[in-house]
């Protein structure tokens, strides 16, 4: 299924958003890591945030070739 330059945009978006999103997780499960496990959930909160913003920045760079 090809995509168009526009929807590849969109979800490179999206993608960034998440990373935003986890980052903030993260940020917060680290505040609160005293609390027993919460330096797990921190881990994997800045984990996902980076999978997500290597994504998004890739599938943005890709979006601008023209295939």
């Amino acid at each position: 299924m090809k995509m168009s330059s526009e929807a590849r945009k969109a979800v490179s978006l999206i993608l960034i958003c998440l990373a935003l999103l986890f980052f903030l997780l993260g940020m917060a499960a680290h505040m609160k890591m005293y609390f027993r496990g919460r330096d797990q959930g921190a881990r994997i909160g800045f984990t996902a945030a980076g999978v997500f913003a290597g994504a998004g920045i890739v599938i943005l760079a890709f979006s601008h070739r023209k295939v």
